[in-house]
């Protein structure tokens, strides 16, 4: 027998559930998708994003037409979502939100400019690739945040928060492949967000040792001796030459990479992963996308007006909050109703079953007395004649009466039904059709015009070309046919 195929929604790790271990579930965790039309560009952005923000957050999610954001809400609490950031497109500019779950607040940002990480890639000439890369959350690194404005210290904040938190003292530099840098140019308010990976190499070593320390193999054929590639390491390219003193760094722990040791020098090298994007704040609400308004870049209210906001919100609060509870109350009541009934149905079911019981009795009764008076009967008049005759009454004389017991109608017949298809057939239908037109010598022409014509075939229905080339096949001088 073959194994039944399990569902698309069945749970296939069960024993993995609760393995979790406590600081990664404390971890901050998003949701990154799409809403409306956005065309495969915007498509791809969202991916790249979805690879910036690894390993915390859903890299294979599918968000449908029919999913709302409501969904995505009640969803986010068992599995730790801490944010949502949503993409769309208008007929301006593509716009990001990044919302704050489930409270808010919600950021809405404009993308003027982005580029994909293909795009990105293609442009290096060497491009970095670990295997290992994206199995960490990246470094974040703010720079531009040091203003006092309330929008700014949100977006800090909010940043912030949506990756987990590093204790300095006590990371790990082999966990750290990556970080994702947003400068704020206060200037033009717009934010550059930019991704690299980072890696390490040693300092003070030649060019050509390099190559030999990281396993790579050399062009020998313009040597004729080892000794030569060593001492003449100005033959290599231009590209690999040493970087700015600035990069350069002390170890304080074991990197796992050839060449770096404790206490020596090594050098900091970030190559682009992508993807790039210029954003600008547009508007700040205070709930989860339907709040009041905090912040906006193009419309500035006055005091009046913002009250009048705050009065129409506060408004259409208290009236959900009533329809809420007066639905409460309507579920409370039809349940109470809903009891009540059952409560009197259960009753009327059982006085059925007592008084259908006593009905039987009755039955059962009457019929008992009925046999019992016409025995009786039956007994009585043979004694009569016992007395009057004063012999005993032939056998037969005085036949019991047997009680036969009503046969009940069953819906057997004893002879087949004809095959019609559903459709009913009279005794007219069931005539043959050959027999019936000459029937007491009616139509004898037309039996005798068979008789003639029957093996020629010309006449059958299913002849139509030779019906065809008989009848009109010849034309007289007057264009008739005959």
């Amino acid at each position: 027998m073959g194994k039944k195929r399990k569902g698309r929604c069945t749970k296939r790790n069960v024993h993995t559930a609760g393995s979790e271990p406590d600081y990664l579930a404390r971890a901050p965790h998003s949701f990154i998708f799409h809403r409306g039309h956005v065309g495969k560009y915007v498509l791809k952005l969202v991916k790249d994003f979805r690879k910036v923000m690894e390993p915390f957050t859903a890299s294979q999610l599918k968000v449908r037409k029919k999913n709302t954001i409501k969904d995505l809400v009640a969803v986010a609490g068992p599995l730790h979502v801490s944010h949502l950031v949503i993409f769309t497109l208008t007929e301006i500019s593509p716009y990001m939100r990044v919302t704050k779950v489930p409270n808010g607040p919600t950021l809405t940002f404009k993308i003027h400019n982005y580029v994909l990480s293909t795009d990105v890639a293609s442009s290096l000439k060497k491009q970095y690739d670990h295997p290992v890369m994206f199995r960490n959350a990246p470094l974040l690194i703010m720079n531009g945040f040091s203003g006092d404005t309330p929008e700014l210290k949100l977006m800090t904040a909010t940043f912030q928060g949506m990756f987990p938190t590093i204790n300095v003292t006590k990371v790990d530099l082999n966990d750290v492949k990556r970080c994702l840098l947003i400068n704020y140019n206060p200037d033009t308010k717009l934010l550059d967000v930019r991704h690299y990976a980072i890696r390490v190499t040693p300092v003070g070593l030649s060019k050509s040792i390099k190559k030999l320390v990281s396993t790579k193999v050399p062009n020998l054929s313009r040597f004729n001796d080892i000794a030569d590639f060593v001492e003449r390491g100005d033959l290599l390219s231009e590209s690999e030459g040493e970087d700015d003193p600035n990069s350069h760094v002390d170890l304080p722990q074991v990197i796992r990479s050839k060449g770096n040791i404790v206490g020596n020098k090594s050098a900091i090298r970030l190559t682009e992963l992508g993807p790039r994007m210029t954003l600008q704040l547009i508007k700040v609400e205070g709930g989860l996308m339907d709040g009041e308004v905090m912040y906006h870049e193009y419309i500035h209210k006055t005091e009046e007006e913002k009250l009048e906001v705050h009065r129409r919100k506060e408004a259409k609060r208290k009236l959900k909050q009533k329809r809420k509870q007066k639905q409460m109350e309507d579920v409370k009541r039809k349940e109470a109703m809903k009891e009540e009934h059952k409560k009197k149905s259960l009753e009327g079911i059982k006085r059925k079953q007592e008084e259908w019981k006593e009905t039987e009795t009755d039955k059962i009764l009457i019929k008992s007395a009925s046999e019992g008076t016409a025995n009786q009967e039956e007994d009585d008049d043979a004694e009569w004649y016992r007395k009057e005759v004063g012999e005993e009454p032939e056998p037969g004389m005085f036949p019991q009466e047997q009680h036969k017991r009503k046969r009940e109608p069953s819906n057997f017949r004893p002879y087949k039904k004809a095959r019609t298809g559903g459709k009913k057939v009279g005794w007219k239908d069931q005539i043959d059709k050959n027999e019936q037109p000459y029937k007491d010598g009616h139509n004898f022409k037309r039996r005798f015009k068979d008789k003639n014509t029957s093996h020629q075939g010309r006449f059958k229905p299913g002849n139509k070309q030779q019906f065809k080339k008989r009848v009109g096949t010849k034309v007289s001088r007057g264009k008739r046919r005959m």
